[in-house]
């Protein structure tokens, strides 16, 4: 998952208000309800401690929600009376509704709630051309498409010479037509940022339009079970979408397990536990985070400073290193705000066993 998203977040100091709103009920009384959510998130945030300007702002900004249809809910971050990040989510926050007061934002939860979702490109194929189809958690839209040669598109079964020159004219157009639909699905897939194209249509036209794909989009194409003349209903995409999720973590994890095994001089590419990774993001050595947002270390607590990389497992640790400042907070979140500010990606894993506590990291250097 990309983290640049959360950079305003860490643009100004705490304490923060983190808010997860479910807004996956709609009834006829949600505008009601959303306004008694609202007030039940301003006390709670209250009653830890937060200042009356910010919980009317968190109070403000779900009473706004009572209209909303968002299908699933909103992550709301808030300081000094202004909603900083409003962030849509691609699930219901587990446990329903609730807020927390703290020294980071409360980003964890967002490795699971708003990522881990391709956003993905439907190219309905045939032989004339292609539909385009953009497709998210939260909905769809069309994306354009394209036109190739219209003629001839179809075999004749006769052996004849100039039977055999209009085969290979055929065969040409679907050549050419192919390379178009490739081309087309390629700037589709820059402008938008997708990160999964779904090629629908028969085998042997899906084939070739993916073999003309630029090689960098290669691992991102995959064909639908369904042929020609279907139209993908949101349960394929979903199942689609968790398969390449699945496949792409599980690729991440072999790399993880690799390279934690030290090498002949006993130096790692991978770390887990938390007195490591504080050391590594210090050092600003962490590529990329894996988070198990249940695992046992990741509410571990941590000391902070105010700069991204002054963080350690003991409070003395960063006086000795010369910060006089200093405030408890969540490793996850922690870890999280130092992969931010080095632009290193976090990954959300559900492996039991890796990493060991629940976080750890590929560095950039051993």
């Amino acid at each position: 998952m990309d983290l640049a998203f959360l950079h305003p977040l860490y643009e100004h100091p705490g304490p923060w208000a983190s808010v997860y709103v479910d807004t996956s009920r709609q009834t006829e009384d949600t505008a009601h309800e959303r306004r008694l959510t609202a007030r039940a998130m301003a006390g709670q945030l209250a009653d830890r401690g937060a200042d009356e300007a910010t919980c009317r702002a968190v109070q403000g900004a779900i009473e706004d929600l009572r209209h909303s249809s968002d299908p699933h809910g909103r992550a709301l971050f808030a300081r000094d009376g202004e909603i900083v990040l409003d962030a849509a989510l691609v699930r219901p926050p587990q446990g329903g509704d609730w807020a927390e007061w703290a020294s980071l934002p409360r980003v964890a939860p967002l490795l699971d709630l708003a990522g881990e979702d391709p956003l993905c490109v439907v190219a309905y194929v045939d032989r004339k051309g292609a539909d385009f189809e953009l497709r998210s958690a939260l909905g769809r839209r069309e994306a354009g498409g394209v036109t190739g040669r219209q003629w001839p598109v179809h075999r004749t079964s006769t052996g004849e010479w100039s039977e055999r020159h209009f085969q290979l004219r055929v065969e040409n157009t679907w050549e050419h037509n192919a390379a178009e639909i490739a081309d087309a699905l390629a700037v589709c897939q820059e402008e938008t940022g997708a990160d999964l194209l779904i090629l629908v249509g028969e085998q042997r036209e899906c084939r070739a339009v993916h073999e003309r794909l630029p090689k960098r989009l290669h691992g991102r194409a995959v064909q639908a079970p369904h042929g020609a003349g279907s139209r993908l209903l949101d349960e394929d995409v979903e199942r689609i979408r968790a398969e390449q999720v699945a496949r792409q973590t599980e690729a991440e994890l072999e790399r993880f397990r690799a390279a934690r095994a030290p090498d002949d001089e006993g130096r790692a590419g991978a770390v887990e536990g938390v007195p490591a990774l504080v050391e590594a993001a210090r050092e600003h050595r962490i590529d990329e985070l894996l988070v198990r947002v249940d695992g046992p270390d990741a509410h571990r607590e941590v000391w902070i400073g105010e700069d991204p990389d002054q963080l350690a497992v003991r409070r003395t640790d960063l006086k000795i290193l010369g910060e006089q400042h200093s405030w408890p907070a969540r490793a996850d979140d922690a870890l999280i705000r130092c992969a931010v500010a080095t632009d290193a990606p976090a990954l959300s894993v559900s492996a039991q066993e890796v990493p060991v506590g629940g976080l750890g990291a590929l560095l950039r250097w051993k």
